[in-house]
């Protein structure tokens, strides 16, 4: 089973914390079932940006984003090139190390 590697953040999951997932499991189902308190404001349908990670490593094992979420993670906050939803991307069989970002587009807005 692939493992999944959460990098500490500072607030989520300060220790960091090396999960197994199935594959076929997104990401955000499989942090959740684990503990780690991702944020998901839309409820996992693809319609904000609030469950945004970071593909450290693994990123190429990943089914390609489809129209609709690239739509939404030009929106996000931190975006990079390895910038997936965690509910839109499912683990297949590779490991992956997901970085959790500072901050969502929801903090960044109440922040204002």
């Amino acid at each position: 089973m692939p493992k999944l590697k959460f990098l500490p953040h500072e607030e989520i999951c300060p220790q960091g914390m090396t999960i197994e997932a199935e594959p076929g499991t997104t990401i955000i189902e499989a942090a959740l079932q684990a503990g780690i308190p991702v944020e998901h404001a839309c409820e996992k349908v693809c319609a904000c940006t609030t469950c945004h990670v970071i593909i450290r490593h693994g990123f190429d094992s990943l089914e390609q984003a489809t129209e609709k979420e690239e739509d939404l993670l030009d929106k996000a906050w931190g975006l990079e090139p390895e910038s997936r939803l965690s509910c839109q991307a499912k683990v297949a069989d590779s490991d992956l190390e997901i970085e959790i970002p500072k901050y969502t587009i929801n903090m960044v807005s109440e922040a204002h």
